[in-house]
């Protein structure tokens, strides 16, 4: 299967990195073994340090764990629903291939042009994020003066290995293996927010459509009208079935995301609010103001896709009731006003299907993350 529609080439050659796309599942499983190796070095060296570290390391180290233990579980999330992606990729194929005018091929190119710009600049802006992360470890060693005996030559991701990692050639070698392994991650991370953006941008077009097809259908011959009638009921259903389908893949997920953030933004306040007057402390609230960049990111990613697909599937019944439906014949009326009824009932995306993703959520997301720093400042 090649990618179509909204879903862009990146998106494709990265789900195929990662073993999401179609016919590459075995490749995933190695990458699950690959997070699960990682995060036993990560709690090695958690519980070996416990001691010895101070507050602000401590909880600068359980940041990044969270994180992969977030991404962990979202890759087994999608691992076992494989199945219901594989029809939602199977679903943008067949609405691709029966494209009948000009109006539904310029409305799908459209927004197959700004899912390419979106899922590159989202892609991108993770990448560029790991990139300065790591970044941030080799200026604070090349600054760090001294080094005391219990410390080792610093890492990117802090790991208890079963090897010497200070010798000069197995240090760089573990270096760029964890900034490769990183960059991977973060790019991963980033499109499964990507595919998100470009599933919500392929249920616009289609609503676009479905919108179009009701402004003309009517007054028209009978014959014909309960033909193109028929038709948008159909694509009304696709839509409808399609949408079901990104909330049965994505609820899990968003759900994960949003309780993980309220973790991950409580311990880089205590980063924050302890590395002031270190000598460190600027690489140091670079590297978690982008960590929370990252974070925030992906949680406006889900929010703004709920908001945006709700407010679009408003547009149907305002096009079914701006429609000449009233000068067309009983049975076409009683359709119509059905349609109008059901799409009165908003397509939604929930979190653990009990709570709708909205941008006032996100509002209240960073309220909370604002008033938690503050605390953590007036008490500090």
């Amino acid at each position: 299967m090649k990618a179509t529609g909204t879903i862009s080439r990146p998106i494709e050659i990265l789900l195929r990195i990662f073993g999401l796309w179609p016919g590459s599942l075995h490749t995933s499983f190695y990458w699950i073994i690959s997070l699960v190796v990682i995060l036993i070095f990560q709690y090695r060296y958690i519980i070996k340090n416990l001691h010895s570290i101070d507050l602000a390391e401590l909880m600068d180290d359980m940041s990044v764990i969270m994180a992969y233990l977030l991404l962990f579980i979202k890759l087994i999330i999608f691992w076992f629903n494989q199945r219901t992606l594989n029809r939602i990729l199977a679903m943008i194929v067949m609405d691709w291939k029966n494209i009948d005018t000009d109006f539904n091929a310029s409305t799908v190119a459209s927004k197959a042009t700004l899912s390419d710009y979106l899922s590159k600049f989202i892609i991108g802006f993770h990448a560029l994020t790991a990139t300065v992360y790591s970044a941030a470890i080799f200026i604070i060693g090349f600054f760090n003066d001294k080094i005391s005996e219990e410390s080792t030559r610093p890492l990117i991701i802090k790991m208890d290995l079963p090897f010497d990692s200070d010798k000069r050639l197995v240090y760089e070698i573990v270096m760029f293996s964890q900034f490769l392994h990183l960059l991977l991650c973060a790019c991963l991370d980033g499109t499964l927010n990507a595919l998100l953006i470009a599933l919500i941008l392929h249920v616009s077009d289609q609503i676009d459509i479905l919108c179009g097809w009701l402004l003309e259908i009517f007054p028209k011959k009978e014959k014909s009208a309960q033909s193109t009638t028929k038709k948008v009921i159909t694509t009304h259903q696709k839509i409808i079935v399609f949408s079901k389908n990104i909330e049965n893949l994505y609820s899990f997920v968003m759900m994960v995301q949003l309780l993980s953030i309220t973790l991950i933004t409580c311990s880089l306040g205590v980063i924050l609010v302890a590395s002031i007057g270190t000598p460190n402390a600027l690489v140091i609230i670079i590297r978690t103001l982008l960590f929370y960049s990252v974070m925030n990111m992906e949680a406006f990613t889900f929010c703004f896709a709920g908001e945006y697909l709700s407010n679009k599937s408003k547009a149907i019944a305002d096009a079914a009731y701006n429609s000449l439906w009233y000068e067309s014949n009983s049975k076409d009326n009683q359709i119509i006003l059905f349609l109008i009824m059901r799409s009165q009932n908003q397509l939604t995306l929930k979190v653990g299907r009990f709570m709708d993703l909205t941008l006032s959520r996100f509002s209240d997301i960073i309220k909370a993350s604002a008033s938690y720093v503050s605390v953590l400042l007036a008490m500090y």
